[in-house]
């Protein structure tokens, strides 16, 4: 528990006394913050419920997962205890939430795959995230082999730095060596390693940009320090707290939430469920 979450001791210091509750009402009325709008309030209690909804529908796949995996006697695996990966329950939830978030832009640069790709994998991620680095170098090349070089997957990234300044400039650098075209050489380079602090500095992030064969250092220097790389990088985080995202790595596959670098195994149960879901919509 950290120091800010830490609740006092009920057995310290001397007994309470009862108090009149209206006297404890106005109280607790004189000692409520002042200053502060019903807007502010609001905001951090919305993104909470958000998160609330987000946690509980994680929760709920991860036991209906693990239900179809342990009921099952005859050997077989798959992402729903019927045995059909588009059976889910919450699957309609899911292909909401994936229309929601999918962009599907042409030229995107921060995505790999076809923009008509039957499943979009959505991924929010802070550079400084060790867990974040691990899903790209253990299970992306392997995603993008097996389903995004056949079609049938597309990778949206979301700049979503948690870790403070130095992962915010991390963010808009790597939307600035997008803008000539070098956004996932950058964001690999980068990743190759745990970097943190002063391995984030500007200078160190020319050097990575160099060696993912941005050309132009002088305008990946201006874009980097640009309003349109904030711009751009604030965005992918408000979308992603609008959805209640809260830790890295963070995924959306076919709107299926995943916390984590997850093994493949996770990532290829959710990429079966909505490709069957997918197929079976674009029968009707």
């Amino acid at each position: 528990m950290s120091a800010s979450s830490s609740k006092a001791n009920p057995k310290a210091g001397p007994k309470a006394k009862k108090t009149d509750p209206q006297a404890k009402a106005k109280t607790k009325a004189r000692t409520q913050p002042k200053g502060k709008s019903k807007a502010s309030v609001s905001l951090p209690r919305r993104i909470a419920a958000l998160g609330a909804i987000l946690a509980l529908v994680a929760a709920v796949v991860a036991v209906g997962m693990a239900i179809g995996k342990s009921g099952s006697d005859s050997g077989k695996r798959g992402p729903s205890a019927s045995g059909d990966p588009s059976a889910d329950p919450m699957q309609g939830a899911y292909a909401r939430a994936e229309q929601a978030t999918s962009r599907r832009k042409d030229g995107d640069p921060l995505a790999l795959g076809r923009k008509d790709a039957p499943v979009v994998l959505v991924e929010y991620a802070d550079y400084q995230c060790s867990y974040c680095g691990k899903f790209t170098r253990d299970s992306q090349p392997e995603l993008v082999k097996k389903y995004v070089d056949q079609g049938v997957l597309r990778i949206e990234f979301r700049n979503f730095p948690i870790f403070g300044k130095d992962s915010e400039r991390a963010a808009r650098a790597s939307w600035a060596a997008g803008q000539q075209g070098k956004f996932w050489q950058f964001h690999d380079e980068v990743y190759a390693k745990l970097r943190k602090g002063d391995a984030l500095a500007e200078d160190k992030l020319v050097d990575l940009a160099g060696k993912a064969g941005v050309t132009d250092i002088d305008r990946f220097r201006s874009d980097l320090n640009g309003s349109a790389a904030e711009e751009a990088v604030k965005k992918d985080q408000e979308e992603g707290y609008g959805l209640g995202v809260t830790s890295t790595p963070s995924f959306l596959v076919g709107g299926r939430p995943i916390a984590g670098a997850q093994p493949m195994a996770a990532f290829d149960e959710a990429i079966a469920q909505a490709r069957a879901a997918a197929a079976k919509k674009s029968e009707k």
